[in-house]
């Protein structure tokens, strides 16, 4: 397999769908999963949990972290789908370092059903209170290379379909 097929990042704001999409997406490809939110420190998720946004500095460290296991998962010759919200170009460009070639799913989302889906999911740290926050750190990946948004309220089946044909072109294009 070539060295580009070997991992994307499923990103979005909180609530999007992340984890779903990339669950269903490594089901059907075979592919690990690396989930995001399992790297940060526990100073990263107190924090959240007390509804104060994470800043550039809280990031870095966590980015680092994402970055080093994306990359050793991507020299392991099997290819794999991180989970990350990865809200600016900059921590995009953070992973991009670590694996050239990296491929962005970003699920589009509005501020509102994020507020929404946010709300009524249980057993996660980041509150309602945080998306907010999010939407003022977004910068959408328009422009740059290897990006597919996708609605993240389409059906999750027609947004994998999505995903795997435009990956499979990227592999051979």
């Amino acid at each position: 397999m070539p060295d580009h097929t070997r991992a994307i990042v499923v990103m979005g704001v909180s609530g999007c769908g992340k984890t779903s999409v990339a669950t269903a997406l490594c089901e059907r490809l075979g592919w690990r999963l690396i989930e995001g939110d399992a790297f940060h420190s526990g100073h990263n998720v107190r924090k959240m949990e007390a509804g104060v946004p994470l800043d550039d500095e809280d990031r870095k460290d966590w980015l680092d972290r994402l970055g080093a296991e994306l990359a050793h998962a991507a020299s392991s010759r099997r290819p794999v789908v991180l989970t990350c919200s990865a809200l600016k170009r900059r921590y995009r460009d953070t992973l991009r370092r670590a694996v050239p070639h990296l491929g962005f799913v970003f699920l589009e989302l509005s501020r509102e059903a994020a507020a929404e889906r946010v709300a009524h999911r249980s057993g996660h740290f980041m509150p309602a209170s945080l998306v907010d926050s999010q939407f003022r750190d977004l910068e959408p990946p328009v422009d740059e290379a290897r990006v597919l948004t996708v609605d993240a309220l389409d059906p999750l089946a027609a947004n994998v379909e999505r995903i795997v044909a435009w990956w499979s072109a990227e592999a051979t294009g």
